[in-house]
């Protein structure tokens, strides 16, 4: 089995463990920097085993551990600095500005300063204000002092080497990054890859693979990389190729290899952390606009976080730090208002009439469309029908380009449908009706249509959703003065449309049983430590559901009618996401042949992704059963729904403390309830329990343990 690419962390660690076997007068200081402790985020393990003389473990005090640094460098010595976050950076502003930079030129000679100060930065950890923010502006234009930034692009042993020779230097270092695996051989993903220009401490260059040229060019530091790579992949889903440019250094930059590109770009943006002003990205802009400002057609479009502190409330914090939905909506905008118009899209009757098929048919028998058609689109590969959820519209209304239209709900998720043009809107299918990818959802008219008949909001249901619709609600008089009321969000609403589908749809049972786990929990904390992952027990749950689908695979299945279940072929399992603003139901992808470790990067990338709402259709779609995670302490359990076209759903509550006798001697152990909603027309009990029985076997057996923890 190929081995997996390291971790941003284990790359630093390894960069780090090079440069003292290479460099035996090199020092490294910073608070708990020595093991076991190995940094507050482990990137310093192992060294002082290694290295006991030269790894020093200091006091607080962020301008002392500077200042000797410094000491060490103009003796002769060399030395790497590590700030327990880059937030204390500020407390050695003193040292940086006016001892290791100045002391390079200020005594006549260039004397060297092999200085690097690491600093971990960034936010999306719940950390709160003094300890999620990103400094680096505030060290821009210093004489003397390089800028760096880890990215899974770039190898950190030359960004260190690097700074170190030319020192002083700073490095910072993403906390979200740390978790995420490095990209190697020029492969990002499927649709995307990427290559070095100028050299290992140049420019990561991220472009799609069908070549297709640039309408944008994405600048941003490693720390945001991976929000600027979701937006490119929004941005392709909306027809705006963008290319994403990552340095290895921030400042001075070199922007020489990377200025053709930037000059053949119909839009060039800069996204980065910081809130704005006199940051990087307005040094970038600047010398953009000075090199080829008679090329740019736009100019450069800075994006940053919110002129805030990072608040500590992860739902809060989504709202501060720049996300990637932000980084693609600013962007489209931008490339509104650069790209020159294009010819309105082909309706997807067109093309089926060109290639020789039937056109689709409308949902009323109306006549042909007379504005701009507005068509069922194909929002995943496991539907051919959608429901649509409301319209955000009446009959008449007039839209722009880019209003909410419809909603439509597919079997993981509620889509929201922009108007693709602007028009008065003729509504063509009923809210509550089945639509199939093609048909005709509404038109956009360039005049008012005429008044509606009685059948212009109606369809015939497809049998199983033949019963009456719900009567919508009287209006009401108006309450007493005190009177509240709480307006469900669209999120919501979209998770309520799910949850009475599954109930009218799947008739469900449930088993439970208890599980003791105070040996995969242990078991999991040195795994974490090991591994440089958060790994815990969400993980070993998916990692145990998905060991037992060999022995249960109907348990996995699609129902495709009374008497035929469609087996899965891979174990992707959806897990459940709710940040505050939206129940989610992502899918981890082949779950039986992947790691803990791998599994916890995903669910890493799942939970950023909730606090900012930022999944695609793509993502919630695909899964053959669903994990209901609701781990918090004192959760007795819980019980899911099954959401169709699955038929099972297992939950996971929270860790509860048990007291127990063993060998006649009272004992704490820790315990959590595994439940299993079940399709009785597919699931029998006994297989239910059975199944239970499997997965609590996997967390608690020790030789399954070991198994489940070690085996992949």
């Amino acid at each position: 089995m190929t081995r997996p690419a390291p971790r941003v962390v284990e790359a630093l660690n390894a960069a780090l463990h090079r440069l003292f076997e290479e460099r035996t007068s090199l020092h490294l200081l910073g608070e708990d920097v020595r093991d076991p402790y190995g940094g507050a985020f482990k990137v310093t393990r192992g060294l002082s085993a290694r290295h006991p003389d030269r790894v020093l473990s200091t006091p607080i005090s962020e301008a002392g551990i500077t200042g000797v640094a410094g000491g060490l460098a103009l003796a002769g010595d060399q030395a790497i600095v590590e700030m327990m976050f880059g937030d204390f950076a500020a407390l050695a502003f003193d040292q940086i500005l006016n001892l290791i930079s100045k002391s390079v030129t200020m005594y006549g000679d260039r004397v060297p300063m092999p200085v690097v100060v690491r600093c971990p930065v960034g936010g999306n950890r719940g950390y709160g204000p003094t300890h999620s923010q990103s400094l680096q502006k505030h060290f821009l234009g210093v004489p003397n002092l390089a800028l760096y930034e880890t990215s899974p692009f770039h190898d950190p042993y030359a960004q260190l080497a690097e700074g170190l020779d030319r020192g002083p230097a700073m490095l910072f270092e993403d906390k979200v990054l740390y978790t995420r695996r490095m990209f190697h051989d020029g492969v990002v993903d499927e649709h995307h890859r990427y290559a070095l220009r100028g050299g290992p401490t140049g420019w990561a260059h991220v472009s799609p693979r069908d070549d297709t040229a640039a309408d944008v060019v994405l600048i941003c530091p490693g720390g945001t990389a991976h929000r600027a790579l979701d937006a490119a992949r929004l941005l392709r889903a909306r027809g705006i190729a963008a290319h994403v440019l990552v340095p290895a250094r921030l400042y001075p930059p070199d922007l020489e290899p990377v200025l053709p590109l930037l000059a053949d770009a119909r839009l060039v943006a800069v996204a980065e952390e910081s809130t704005e002003g006199g940051t990087w990205g307005a040094e970038i802009a600047a010398r953009v606009h000075a090199r080829i400002w008679e090329r740019l057609r736009a100019p450069v479009l800075l994006l940053n976080s919110a002129d805030s502190v990072v608040p500590t409330a992860p739902h809060l914090e989504a709202r501060v730090l720049l996300g990637a939905e932000r980084i693609a909506d600013e962007i489209e905008a931008g490339a509104a208002r650069s790209l020159p118009p294009r010819a309105p899209a082909t309706p997807p009757e067109t093309f089926a009439a060109e290639a020789g098929e039937p056109e689709a048919a409308t949902t009323d028998g109306a006549e042909p469309a007379a504005g701009v058609p507005v068509a069922v689109p194909k929002l995943n590969n496991n539907d051919t029908a959608y429901l649509v959820v409301r319209w955000f519209a009446d009959d008449g209304a007039h839209l722009d380009e880019g209003d909410p239209l419809v909603e439509l709900e597919t079997s993981k998720a509620v889509e929201e449908i922009a108007a693709p043009a602007a028009g008065h809107l003729r509504v063509r299918a009923a809210e509550g009706s089945e639509v199939g990818v093609g048909e005709l959802l509404a038109e956009l008219l360039p005049e008012p249509p005429a008044a509606p008949g009685p059948e212009a909001r109606s369809v015939a249901l497809p049998e199983q959703l033949a019963e009456p619709l719900p009567e919508p609600a009287r209006a009401q008089e108006p309450g007493p003065a005190t009177a509240r009321t709480h307006v469900l969000d669209r999120a919501q609403q979209g998770t309520a449309a799910v949850v009475t589908r599954a109930h009218r749809e799947v008739p469900v049972a449930f088993a439970a049983v208890e599980v003791t786990v105070d040996a995969v929990l242990t078991r999991l904390r040195t795994l974490s430590d090991e591994t440089g992952a958060e790994v815990g027990l969400p993980e070993a749950v998916v990692k145990a559901v998905a060991a037992a689908h060999p022995a249960f695979p109907h348990l996995f299945g699609t129902l495709v009618d009374e008497r035929t279940v469609r087996l899965a072929d891979t174990v992707d399992i959806g897990v459940t996401m709710d940040a505050g603003n939206g129940l989610y139901i992502p899918v981890l992808r082949d779950c039986a042949g992947r790691s803990l470790a791998d599994l916890s990067d995903d669910l890493m990338d799942f939970r950023l992704k909730a606090f900012r709402a930022e999944f695609t259709a793509g993502e919630l779609s695909g899964g053959c059963l669903s994990v209901s995670l609701n781990t918090e302490p004192g959760v007795l359990f819980v019980q899911p729904i099954v959401m169709a076209p699955q038929l099972c759903m297992v939950s996971v509550g929270g860790p509860l403390t048990r007291l127990v006798l063993e060998d006649g001697v009272p004992a704490s152990t820790t315990v959590v309830t595994l439940g299993l909603a079940y399709d009785h027309r597919v699931v029998n009990g006994r297989d239910a329990v059975a199944f239970l029985r499997a997965v609590a076997d996997a967390l608690h057996d020790a030789e399954k343990l070991v198994e489940l923890v070690d085996g992949q």
